[in-house]
């Protein structure tokens, strides 16, 4: 007689455990246990003995039974241990419900095949992966949201199979209206920019910016360290449709120096939002709403400071197109750069937070569930990076970029918005995700106060680290990457339906190094790109006029307008419903973070069982403190904090 002790974990969230009857079945390599009942799991934990006519050898899987006594009461399972007679543990990471009157089978957690098992009990373990990603690909399926978008997931297809889906829960979206709480103005119209102040918190970053918004200097340092820190490149020959003069800038370069030698000398940067360019915009309230798609000279001082030296407002030079420049009337030159921060606003909202992280994002996770096996090495990597992310997504195409949402009714038409993505989508590559790559495209290695690049490489290279030495403990070389058909299927689904098959975006990986460095990508993308782009938006962008979301006047053909100009032309004040949803003054800062619910690192789904990814893990999070110790010394002096990188701002994944 063999007696097997096991535990039963329950989570610990609300309602995970349940009164209905829970029984469990071995399966070892020599042969399996019969049914085994233990009913009534409302606790966390429950043990019971399992007694076996004979040894059943290595405990390769466990059938979990599930079926109602009175009502149905869905449990989750988090995870059960099995003591073999020998004193052998064998732990089985689970972490799913089990709804109705079910049968789930688990995997013994360790992602190396088990030395012992002989090639005719390996079919068991061969078929139980067969069966899981075949129901897999059929409840995760993908869907062509529009046209020279990424794919997304079909959330039909998932209920199709009369069951729910943990990736999609019911959340709802936090934090949606925090930040218009206390706004209350019924008029139309601003009576002017100070009037602004009033519909924001009294917090330390909106305050800054609400007095310096209008100062060169801060209007440069956004493009290093604001929102949206990835469109600014280093210019060393002026485009064409962009004529700047050397007498026009000669003023703002200092003594001494001209526009020649500063685009040599590497000092001259450039900002194109061309992707705006002709884009149909929508009516808000009867009247016609504008965007510019300009072009931002910035020139770096010998201060190491960026500030703007030539702004045009289109992409075509001409009479009704003049470049505004420093030297020009005051309010002249504010109306031009609020003109460009408009534009950045749709640039970061539609383009580098929404493609590049939201998208993007549910791609990896859609491929990760399709073709990695929850014994998948990768998959116990990886899975913690999607939480929520699936379900956010689902919200957002359901109230946010959908025809009749919120986008749609109060900025950009559907239409626009549909172009602006399939814009930005044929210039996203594989290598422009990676950081590290996209730092030296855009010639941004060795610019000063460029916080987000220092941060960004930092938290790179420790999840590179992390991600070295789970890669390398699980392929033994180049030939276990190749060979490995699941992976190889993952990287397609995700070049196939993220990168839409175009061979510029790269190629699948086939070396150890290839995978860390695409592995890497994913996980920084899900993390640290999510929170750089994600974290200030209530920050930077509460103040309307620093992020003005909407423009009321076409741009100006000529220049002195004036101050009276500015303040009407920025977006109105009603108080509607769509207002209380955090539209009209910046809607997806409506979605700005609480505080994070699973920071970087912190990993409560166990799903590694050896003893070396969990000791990879301790020493990540402990590279993780050290950035947050580095960063919070240097906010200490500083008079605006840079904190979206700090560790203890990031989430693990893109949940909001």
């Amino acid at each position: 007689m063999a007696v097997y002790k096991v535990t039963v974990a329950t989570g610990d969230m609300v309602e995970a455990g349940t009164n209905n009857s829970i029984s469990i079945t071995l399966v070892g390599s020599y042969g399996e246990s019969r049914q085994t009942t233990k009913p009534f799991l409302p606790l966390q934990e429950r043990s019971l003995s399992v007694h076996c006519g004979q040894d059943l050898g290595p405990i390769v899987l466990i059938r979990l039974h599930k079926w109602r006594l009175f009502l149905e009461d869905a449990w989750f399972c988090k995870d059960v241990r099995v003591t073999a007679p020998n004193g052998t543990l064998y732990r089985f990471p689970c972490y799913q419900w089990l709804e109705g009157v079910t049968t789930v089978e688990v995997r013994e957690g360790s992602g190396r095949t088990h030395p012992k098992l002989v090639d005719d009990k390996l079919q068991i373990l061969k078929e139980h992966r067969r069966r899981e990603l075949a129901a897999r690909q059929e409840a995760y399926r993908w869907k062509n949201y529009a046209q020279g978008w990424p794919r997304c997931l079909n959330v039909d297809s998932i209920f199709e199979q009369g069951k729910g889906c943990a990736e999609v829960p019911p959340l709802p979206c936090r934090g949606a209206s925090h930040f218009l709480s206390g706004f209350l103005l019924r008029r139309t119209s601003w009576n002017s920019l100070d009037e602004m102040r009033t519909i924001f918190s009294r917090t330390q970053v909106p305050e800054y910016v609400a007095k310096h918004w209008q100062e060169d200097d801060f209007f440069g340092f956004q493009f290093l360290n604001g929102n949206n820190p990835i469109v600014i490149h280093r210019c060393t020959t002026l485009p064409l449709k962009f004529p700047v003069t050397p007498e026009m800038v000669a003023g703002s370069l200092g003594g001494g120096t001209d526009l020649g030698k500063e685009l040599q000398e590497g000092r001259i940067f450039i900002v194109d939002y061309k992707v705006l360019e002709d884009i149909p915009t929508d009516t808000i309230y009867g009247r016609q709403q504008y965007i510019a798609a300009p072009l931002c000279l910035l020139h770096q001082g010998t201060d190491g400071l960026l500030r703007p030296i030539a702004i045009q407002l289109s992409q075509t030079p001409g009479p009704c197109s003049p470049i505004f420049l420093p030297s020009d009337d005051e309010w002249d030159w504010l109306l031009a750069k609020t003109w460009v921060r408009n534009a950045d606003f749709y640039s970061h909202q539609l383009l580098t937070h929404l493609l590049r992280t939201h998208l993007f994002g549910e791609v990896f996770a859609v491929a990760t569930l399709r073709h990695l096996p929850t014994c998948h090495p990768l998959f116990k990597l990886l899975m913690p990076h999607f939480h929520f992310t699936l379900h956010i997504n689902t919200l957002a195409r359901s109230v946010l970029i959908n025809p009749g949402g919120l986008i749609d009714k109060v900025r950009v038409t559907y239409e626009g918005l549909l172009l602006v993505v399939q814009r930005g989508l044929e210039q996203v590559t594989y290598t422009s995700l990676c950081l590290p790559d996209d730092i030296r495209h855009r010639g941004m290695s060795h610019v000063p106060n460029y916080h987000y690049r220092d941060d960004g490489m930092s938290l790179w290279e420790a999840i590179e680290s992390f991600v070295t030495g789970i890669v390398t403990f699980y392929y033994g070389g180049d030939a276990a990457v190749s060979g490995d058909t699941e992976l190889q299927a993952w990287v397609m689904d995700i070049f196939t339906n993220g990168f839409l098959g175009r061979t510029s975006s790269g190629s699948t990986p086939v070396t150890v190094a290839e995978l860390i460095k695409f592995l890497t990508m994913v996980m920084f993308t899900c993390s640290a790109q999510h929170a750089a782009v994600n974290n200030g938006q209530y920050d930077l962008g509460a103040f309307v006029p620093n992020a003005p979301s909407s423009m009321r006047h076409p741009p100006p053909c000529e220049k002195a307008w004036g101050k009276a100009t500015i303040a009407p032309l920025l977006p109105g004040c009603q108080r509607t419903p769509e207002w209380h949803q955090g539209v009209e003054a910046g809607g997806f800062m409506s979605l700005s973070t609480p505080p994070p619910q699973r920071l970087l690192g912190q990993y409560p789904e166990e799903w590694f069982t050896e003893a070396e990814p969990r000791r990879l893990i301790r020493a990540f999070q402990g590279r993780l403190e050290e950035i947050r110790d580095r960063i919070e010394e240097r906010n200490h002096l500083a008079e605006l904090r840079y904190n979206y990188l700090n560790p203890l701002e990031i989430e693990n994944s893109i949940s909001i």
